[in-house]
């Protein structure tokens, strides 16, 4: 092969990767938009939450602290209905909280003073987010509002994101030249300046964005089911305790608890044995439960807050109470500090530990899997994890701006403005393999990819068609 064939053949390539990097940003433009404005609103959803909540979410602090049954008892009081778990106050100046299904069939979060039991506000329960408006949020982020095709949207949105910060690196690279791509910028107006930023911004955090991308594709429901699967065969995601001749349930944890570490969400929760015939659960006092499978009596609830605090949870956890006949107490914490995570299954009519896990008891991979989640949701290192993140997001919100900007600049009248068609045959080949490379780590992303693919080759044999009319 010729130099001169060499360097048409790298300038093709060029062409089509630019194409595709210009279709796929187009493409996946108002996802990322939709990523970064509600992840850098989640971000600081305690500290909004604890700002627009600020007479709810906290107290003078006091000693002596109520017992559980108390505070939920005043909180029964004022809104009646059926209890459904207790978080006890993470902190001496916080308020408890207490979720209860009501007659009308919503659920909602009551806060209770736990020096007095003073019920301080209500709220309709927004489960981890903390609040209703943060609960919006977090469907935003997630398109769970649009259902599972939001789900598998937000999924190839996020694998495209990887994809276009390693194109977009490679259409940053020089070509022929011994000087890097632009590292500041240098253009003063115009088109060349709305260039300039989009490279320095995307050169600068590519590698936040892809670390933003992999972490939160846990949650999605290809990418992360198959990780979660494959952690689990190779011993390195969830421990084996669940089926160590415990009776199991169709429950998942996350049915159950808010907040549960992500690699045990999809795990079933160990159901409560029956009592043997003729053995009346209320009759002893190791009784866990009352006649009435969705009721708990007080002393129950606070025999079951001392044993779960005896095993060293930490501040923070929430206790959801049994639901049904084979319901269980669980208490799971998830804090910043991933290392204290836990989750405790009691059996609810004899108080025994059915299942006891925190972090240490992970696989490597459910370990990374739960720093990644971590650092991802702000919560590692404070304030410092926070503002990289913010800052994180807002890069995207001005690559999206800046890609948007350029597009509308160079498109011409009535066109979209497309990268035209390469016409070295060689170029669809590459991109084919790229894309069942990219298929075998990001099945969604892999599909669409072969799918543009397709309307490339089909563009192509148009426009030889056009050439030789």
């Amino acid at each position: 092969m010729t130099q001169e064939t060499n360097r048409t053949a790298t300038a093709a390539l060029y062409r089509a990767v630019w194409r595709w990097h210009f279709i796929a940003g187009l493409i996946v433009l108002p996802f990322v938009l939709i990523l970064s404005v509600t992840g850098g609103i989640y971000l600081f959803k305690d500290e909004i939450n604890n700002t627009a909540h600020h007479q709810m979410r906290f107290v003078e602090p006091r000693t002596d602290a109520l017992s559980a049954s108390q505070i939920t008892a005043a909180a029964l009081a004022a809104h009646p209905g059926t209890l459904r778990a207790y978080s006890p106050a993470p902190a001496p100046d916080r308020s408890a909280e207490v979720d209860i299904t009501g007659e009308d069939g919503l659920r909602n979060t009551v806060y209770v003073d736990p020096y007095d039991a003073r019920v301080l506000g209500t709220l309709w329960d927004g489960g981890a987010a903390g609040s209703p408006a943060m609960h919006v949020v977090r469907k935003l982020h997630s398109l769970e509002y649009v259902g599972w095709f939001g789900n598998r949207l937000i999924e190839a949105a996020a694998g495209w994101m990887i994809l276009l910060v390693a194109s977009g690196i490679y259409l940053w690279l020089p070509r022929g030249r011994k000087t890097v791509g632009t590292l500041r910028i240098k253009a003063t107006r115009g088109r060349p300046w709305w260039r300039d930023l989009h490279a320095v911004t995307g050169i600068y955090t590519g590698v936040f964005i892809v670390f933003l991308a992999l972490t939160g594709l846990p949650w999605s429901g290809v990418w992360g089911a198959k990780f979660y699967d494959t952690a689990y065969d190779l011993g390195l995601g969830m421990p084996d305790g669940y089926w160590s001749g415990l009776p199991l349930s169709s429950v998942p944890t996350e049915a159950v608890v808010d907040r549960a570490p992500w690699i045990m969400e999809r795990q079933p929760i160990p159901a409560s044995p029956l009592p043997a015939a003729g053995e009346h659960a209320g009759h002893t006092a190791a009784a866990m439960a009352s006649d009435q499978p969705d009721l708990v009596a007080p002393q129950v609830l606070d025999a079951v807050v001392a044993t779960v605090e005896g095993l060293g949870i930490v501040p923070g956890y929430a206790l959801s109470l049994p639901s049904g006949p084979t319901g269980v107490f669980t208490a799971s914490v998830y804090p910043d500090d991933i290392s204290f995570e836990r989750t405790i299954h009691l059996d609810r009519y004899t108080g025994a530990v059915l299942y006891d896990a925190g972090f240490e008891d992970l696989g490597a991979l459910g370990r990374f899997a739960e720093w990644g989640i971590s650092v991802h949701m702000g919560q590692e290192w404070g304030l410092a994890n926070q503002i990289v993140l913010l800052l994180a997001c807002l890069a995207m919100v001005m690559l999206c701006v800046s890609a948007a900007t350029m597009w509308w600049k160079r498109r011409p009248s009535g066109a979209l403005g497309i990268p035209s068609v390469p016409t070295d045959w060689r170029i669809p080949r590459t991109l084919l393999v790229m894309a069942i490379a990219a298929g075998i780590f990001f099945p969604l992303v892999g599909l669409s990819m072969l799918l543009l693919a397709v309307i490339e080759v089909a563009a192509h044999l148009i426009a030889r068609r056009r050439s030789f009319a």
